[in-house]
């Protein structure tokens, strides 16, 4: 069998912050692969509060030598709710400077021969944040769909489900326990089960 490995990488909801399995939503569905039949090693790079242009200087340094050439070599992103966070009356980074940061990622990832999948950013309780989030979101899953990698626009049906969000609220208002954290790991599952199978079937944006 191929030797798959995969690198996560992102911010804190990546790293699994709050989670007391200290698993995080990578965590788990490394875990799900697993119970399928299907095993893999499995890299979480997730940083606190680190934005996305942080995240484009790092990324290909920590995944190249976790990807060495002969295997099945997977990418799993998740960022943006940091760069749309206010600091002194502005976002911590412009939408369209995380688009762009997204892109060099992905492109860089493209050029490497890995396959990528990424995770939108998750709801918190600032409504006002959620609302940037969204139209981060749109942009993300535009520019995924025009390269052709797959998305999953978890936001909408995580800021609908009760347990993620009274989770969020009862902790610091971002990062859920493990209870939330389940739950996102549920809605990501049989994308990332199908992801690891077929990469490149189905539509490439997942509302």
């Amino acid at each position: 069998m191929l030797d798959l490995r995969v690198c996560f990488v992102g911010e804190s909801f990546v790293a699994g912050v709050g989670d007391q399995k200290a698993l995080g939503w990578a965590g788990r569905l490394a875990a799900r692969a697993m119970a399928a039949g299907q095993p893999m090693t499995y890299y979480n790079l997730g940083v606190r509060r680190e934005i996305s242009t942080e995240l484009r200087a790092r990324w290909s340094a920590e995944c190249t030598p976790r990807l060495p050439e002969g295997c099945d070599r997977r990418l799993v992103i998740s960022t943006g709710v940091n760069d749309s966070v206010h600091e002194n009356g502005r976002p911590r980074v412009e939408s369209e400077r995380s688009v762009e940061n997204l892109a060099a990622i992905l492109a860089g990832a493209r050029d490497k021969g890995w396959t990528t999948l990424v995770v939108a950013p998750p709801p918190n309780v600032d409504e006002q944040h959620n609302e940037r989030l969204l139209d981060l979101d749109e942009r993300f899953a535009a520019h995924c769909e025009s390269v052709g990698v797959p998305y999953v626009q978890v936001h909408q049906p995580l800021r609908a489900n009760r347990i993620w969000m009274g989770d969020v609220a009862a902790g610091d208002g971002y990062h859920p326990s493990a209870a939330g954290y389940d739950e996102f790991a549920e809605l990501l599952a049989p994308h990332w089960l199908l992801w690891l199978t077929e990469p490149s079937s189905g539509l490439p944006v997942v509302r």
